[in-house]
């Protein structure tokens, strides 16, 4: 089975400080917290590597690290919840989020 070419999975796909940026642009859907849509958005499309950058730039963005989701919870909350959420919790923790 063949991928669309527009569904081609990407390797070794190069996430400099600038691509890690991007991160910041995605609009939230309607209802959910813009911020921890960012944090679940970068969560879901980096490596552990590169989500401490991330968080870095969305501090210095003015973001809140302890923006809450639609269940409630904190976005670390969430990660570490998770099996292999362990890397972006510690990012997380050393940016201040609770």
């Amino acid at each position: 089975m063949s991928l669309r070419k527009d569904k081609e999975k990407v390797l070794g796909e190069i996430f400099d400080e600038a691509r890690i940026a991007t991160f910041l642009d995605y609009p939230a859907p309607a209802g959910i917290n813009a911020d921890y849509h960012l944090l679940e958005k970068a969560y879901r499309g980096m490596r552990g590597e590169n989500f401490g950058t991330f968080v870095k730039l969305f501090i210095e963005a003015g973001k809140d690290v302890n923006a809450i989701g639609p269940e409630g919870k904190t976005f670390l909350q969430v990660v570490k919840a998770h099996r292999n959420g362990e890397e972006y919790a510690i990012a997380l923790e050393t940016a201040g989020a609770k």
